[in-house]
């Protein structure tokens, strides 16, 4: 059986243009990856195919699939998602299996009882470094984390989508609160993965391809996760204890 790797963060965090440039400068590690394609109710963004990065399905054929035994039907962000855990452990007959997404789907592999027994490697990109959640939270600050977390991730989920659409409808901006307002959460689940990678560098950020290779902590989160892939932890990657995120 090959490995699951996992990469899982807010959305905006800059996971899918980590694992682009991981297939531009590291392609000896990422050809050997299978890519996780899970069913998914919302529209493709501009850019995306279906089969390729979800499925992309109405929702009520989506919650159809939970009357299955093979699927795992999920709500994540408002949008309905779902894993054929048959397929999963087919592709990891085959070889190593590359997971890109959501903390809580992350967590739904990390946990399945189906899925013990195999082998996996977990990482979760996080927009703040442990050091900046030790400065929000702490109490002498009376800052509120929640709310600067989902000030961070709105303002880079704006920027993506403005980039991606120029002009934005009010369903656009729902999409966003709900997908700022879940980041806060998100984090929380960071302490049960096995490395922790920050990056202020999200996917709206040029410095993942304006200057030809990555620059600043896109840089960085690329180095670290294709070291973790060559079984190096980096200097750059954290790991948080359980209590490291309390309410604000």
């Amino acid at each position: 059986m090959g490995q699951l790797i996992i990469l899982s963060g807010p959305s905006c965090v800059g996971k899918s243009p980590l694992n682009k440039a991981l297939a531009r400068f590291y392609p000896h590690l990422h050809k050997g990856l299978q890519h996780l394609v899970l069913y998914n109710s919302r529209s493709p963004r501009p850019g995306e195919e279906d089969g390729v990065d979800y499925h992309f399905r109405q929702r009520k054929e989506i919650d159809a699939l939970g009357k299955k035994e093979q699927f795992v039907v999920m709500e994540v962000r408002g949008d309905l998602q779902a894993l054929d855990i048959d397929e999963l452990k087919n592709q990891l007959k085959r070889g190593d299996v590359f997971f890109e997404g959501n903390p809580f789907v992350g967590r739904v592999l990390q946990t399945h009882e189906s899925l013990q027994e195999i082998s996996k490697l977990s990482a979760f990109m996080s927009p703040v470094s442990r050091e900046e959640i030790v400065e929000l939270t702490h109490p002498h600050n009376h800052a509120d984390a929640r709310k600067i977390i989902t000030d961070i991730m709105r303002r880079k989920l704006l920027r993506r989508t403005r980039k991606q659409k120029g002009e934005l409808s009010l369903k656009d901006l729902e999409n966003i609160e709900t997908r700022a307002g879940s980041a806060f959460a998100e984090l929380k689940e960071a302490t049960h993965f096995d490395h922790i990678i920050p990056n202020h560098d999200g996917e709206d950020s040029e410095n993942w391809d304006a200057f030809y290779y990555p620059m600043g902590d896109a840089r960085k989160a690329l180095r670290a996760f294709a070291g973790l892939l060559e079984g190096k932890v980096s200097p750059d990657i954290e790991k948080w204890e359980a209590n490291l995120i309390q309410p604000s």
